[in-house]
């Protein structure tokens, strides 16, 4: 467990989104601790959002890059009204 003093959270607020730990606050005038800080285990918005839109999709996309010059063909058929 790291020690970092009150003024160096003041300093930099950074440190409080960035933990990998548990974090002891200290008031170095007094001596003693003020709290612990610790991380928030939570899964990143990537793997929060991954099954969102899952029901949309028609059927899975095994080609990528396929899969994008389809969606560019179509987006430019809307925007410009070209013909397949």
């Amino acid at each position: 467990m790291q020690r970092i003093g009150v003024g160096e959270i003041q300093k930099n607020i950074a440190l409080l989104t960035q933990l990998t730990e548990a974090v002891e606050v200290v008031d170095k005038r007094r001596k003693e601790s003020v709290a612990v800080i610790y991380p928030i285990r939570r899964p990143s918005v990537v793997q929060r959002l991954a099954g969102k839109y899952r029901k949309r999709i028609e059927h899975p996309v095994e080609d990528l890059k396929s899969a994008k010059e389809e969606a560019m063909a179509r987006a430019m058929k809307e925007k410009y009204g070209l013909s397949d």
